[in-house]
Order: C-alpha cells, then structure tokens, then sequence
C-alpha cells in the first residue's frame, strides 16, 4: 500500500509535466489556427474577431493557467475545428484506439511466445536461428515502412486485405501487424534469454531429477519463474502501442485517438492536441502503474520498498 500510494503521489506531477510540456510546444509551432480556420483571404477584423472569440488573444500563461483550471474541473476545452468538446471527440475515438492496441497485443503474444520458448528449447538449432532473425527483422523495421510494405503486398498486389478504413476484423489484420510486429520481436529475445538464465537454477534440476517431463519443466516451472521480466516489457510496451499507434493509424487511415492528434496538430487546434496527449500520457502511466502492481502477483517473493 505504502508503494501504491508512492506511485500515485508521483502520478500527478508527471501529468502535469507531460501537460506543459505539450502545451507550450504546440504553441511555438508555426502557424496560425485562425488563418487555416477563416484562410489568408479573411479580413484582419474578422481575424481578430474569431481570436478574441477563441480567447487566443490573451497571453499565453493566462490561457495556461486557464486550461489547468479546465482540467482540475474535468473539461478540457473545446476543439477550434470541430467545434465540439474535446472530452467527446475523444471519448468516440478512443474504442478504435483500444481495440487496435488489444489486437497488436494479441499479435505480439501469440508470435513471441512460441518463437521464444522452441528457440530456448532448441538452443543453437535451425529454429533458434530462425527466432533471432525475426527478431533482428522486426527490430529493424520501422512502422512507417512495414505499414505500406504490408499494404503494397497484401491489399494491392494480392487483393486479400483492404487498404484502410475500420470496417469489420479484415480491416484491423494489416494495422495489427504492422503495430505487433516490433512488440514481437522484442518479446522473443526477452523470452529466449529470461528462460535460458533460470535453465541452469538448482529447482530445474531438482524438478528433472523428479521425473518430470521436458515439457512440464519449460512451461510450469521454467516459464513461470521468467515472466518477470516479460511482464515489464510487455507493460511498457503496451503503454507504447496505446502511445505511439500515431504513425499506424494515420497510414491505414484509422480512425483512432492516434490520428485524431495529427489532425489537431496539422490545424493548430490547441485544445484538441491538449486534450490528446494528455489522455496518451495518463494511459502511459496508468498502464505502468498496473505493471508494477502486477509484479507481486507473478512473483509473490517481490516487496516493495516503499
């Protein structure tokens, strides 16, 4: 309890951090929200008017401090694009999100695993080498290559797969892929190393010793004891997947929170950006803090210090 109520005291400070941070940047960048709202040809006075509407014309620690007292209240704003609030647009966005983040998990999962336990089995044989170079491959391949590369082969070439769009379980193959490939890659390497360090351990012998078979010494004993480490990527990972689905969701034209944050940023729609990284962030931590909580529950010799 004591370390559960460290981490939510640090919870808050990191938001708000994460928050500022945002806040400020997306206003340094170049351009106007109101000019690509009304275009160049608008009159200054109409310009100024839509400013002053939007508050845009007050000083940037005053609109700062008025988007926290927002956020304390739970309203973060509404978008100058859209139009509507921003806890909405979210809110409609999210379960694409959530969903594309649970199926590339499930990818993740369903490749590493197996990848990763025959090649700690079979260590040094044709499938070890086999779950290395995977690794290497997925490792090395950027989302915003494997995307269209998936797209050229699949959906154009082949004609199996559609090109973009959420439509129904054909549509989320080729994002789910693309995103749970890197995931899987990592995944196989921490699971082949994490089973070949505890091989060696006195209990595994002892559990041979027994009579148990292979089979019954890798996935009750040996596995058990590895996931630790497992557990912590796949939490941080999938804090990833929530966070970094922008570039996936933009090149199959997902409609998720993802995408959502390059549009407001391509149309300098401050509260919108705001309001999406801010809900990225608090997932992140969220996602960490049930890491860390999960660690006692898989290891029960773990205590936290504080």
């Amino acid at each position: 309890m004591r370390y559960l109520l460290h981490r939510l005291l640090l919870f808050l400070p990191t938001l708000l951090g994460a928050l500022t941070l945002v806040f400020f940047l997306i206003h340094f960048v170049p351009g106007d929200p109101v000019e690509l709202m009304l275009g160049e040809s608008a009159s200054s006075a109409d310009k100024e008017a839509l400013r002053r509407e939007l508050g845009l014309d007050l000083p940037l620690w005053t609109q700062y401090l008025s988007f926290l007292k927002g956020v304390a209240s739970g309203d973060l704003g509404r978008s100058l694009y859209e139009q509507d609030r921003v806890t909405d647009l979210i809110r409609a966005r999210f379960p694409a999100t959530l969903e594309l983040t649970l199926a590339a998990l499930a990818v993740a999962l369903l490749i590493s695993f197996p990848l990763g336990i025959i090649a700690a089995i079979k260590k040094h044989s044709w499938l070890d080498r086999i779950s290395l170079l995977f690794s290497l491959i997925g490792l090395a391949m950027p989302n915003f290559w494997l995307g269209p590369l998936l797209i050229i082969i699949f959906a154009i070439k082949l004609g199996w797969l559609p090109v973009s769009g959420r439509e129904g379980l054909s549509h989320l193959i080729l994002p789910a892929l693309t995103l749970g490939t890197a995931m899987a890659a990592i995944l196989t390497r921490m699971i082949r190393s994490s089973l070949l360090e505890v091989a060696h351990e006195d209990y595994i012998r002892t559990a041979r010793a027994k009579g148990l078979s292979e089979r019954t010494v890798w996935l009750k004993h040996a596995l058990r004891s590895s996931l630790l480490p497992v557990v912590t990527i796949v939490g941080l990972q999938l804090g990833h997947l929530l966070a970094g689905s922008i570039i996936t969701e933009t090149i199959f034209a997902w409609p998720g929170i993802g995408r959502l944050t390059i549009q407001a940023i391509q149309t300098r729609d401050y509260p919108l950006a705001q309001g999406c990284v801010l809900f990225i962030a608090a997932s992140y931590l969220v996602v960490n803090l049930a890491t860390d909580i999960l660690y006692s529950l898989v290891d029960p010799r773990i205590r936290h210090g504080r």
